[in-house]
């Protein structure tokens, strides 16, 4: 058993979660699957009724767990998949409160990673392989035995965490995204910190390539329409967002590193394609 760390501070995130749609973006429960094709990567994510589809609020417990293997490992020690922690500290971590309500979203995120199943073809050695699990194979609560919580133990899927260990899929995060509150803006955030990453002249995608890597069921009026409060209230920790518009007439969302000075200001980013993903 690998037993998390309070002094863990740099947040890290696995690149494919960051890449490809893996989670609900709504805060309602969604129970259709996210059914998603692109080129040689297949991605099938399924919900239980009772539960729900997982969230790309409930991926934070994600984060903290990549955090905690990637430091412990650059720290020489032995970590493994069987992790023990306190709901505190994945609270804590998270920028949760502890009060009684955090606990219980806490122990329904859990219920929503252990019920949703996901089936890929990333990182398969065969494009007609495909690798089935769910974010979290189990999880039980610890008690004293006047019935007081001590903790909480759970173990991750196989494909999580050799994705984590391997420092090539392994990206920090800033701080500052656990304080999205938006669906949308959180997996934008952690797409452009993806692709766009630290490069001078930042990155772009086409408005309907990005509609369908979300993997939303929102229609791509309404979508873009989101997309664009987004641009107008630049909430994203140390990137510039834009929207253009290419000579063909496909309109485009721009982003790049903004300098840490200018976080808390309005961007004005350059109006133009950098680079961009067909």
């Amino acid at each position: 058993m690998f037993h998390a760390r309070a002094s863990v501070t740099a947040p890290r995130d696995a690149q494919d979660l960051m890449s490809w749609p893996f989670f609900s973006l709504a805060k309602s429960r969604r129970v259709t699957p996210i059914d998603f094709r692109l080129g040689d990567v297949s991605i099938r994510v399924e919900a239980t009724v009772e539960h729900g589809m997982a969230t790309i609020w409930d991926a934070d417990i994600l984060i903290w767990a990549a955090s905690q293997i990637v430091d412990a490992r650059d720290n020489g020690l032995r970590t493994s998949r069987f992790m023990a922690t306190t709901p505190y500290e994945i609270l804590a971590f998270i920028g949760r409160g502890d009060s009684a309500r955090s606990y219980d979203r806490l122990k329904a995120a859990l219920d929503r990673l252990q019920s949703t199943t996901v089936a890929t073809s990333i990182r398969q050695p065969a494009e007609r392989r495909r690798h089935r699990f769910s974010w979290i194979n189990e999880w039980k609560e610890r008690m004293d035995a006047s019935g007081r919580p001590l903790g909480i133990e759970l173990i991750l899927p196989d494909w999580f965490y050799a994705g984590v260990l391997d420092d090539a899929l392994i990206l920090t995060i800033d701080r500052e995204y656990f304080r999205l509150t938006g669906g949308l803006e959180r997996w934008l955030y952690r797409l452009v910190r993806k692709h766009g990453g630290r490069q001078t002249y930042g990155w772009s995608f086409d408005l309907h390539h990005l509609h369908l890597k979300s993997g939303g069921l929102s229609p791509f009026k309404r979508f873009t329409f989101d997309l664009r409060d987004i641009v107008r209230r630049q909430p994203l920790p140390g990137y510039c967002l834009a929207l253009t518009i290419d000579p063909d007439g496909r309109s485009r969302l721009t982003f790049q590193p903004n300098p840490p000075e200018l976080y808390a200001a309005q961007c004005t980013p350059r109006a133009r394609t950098t680079r961009a993903v067909k």
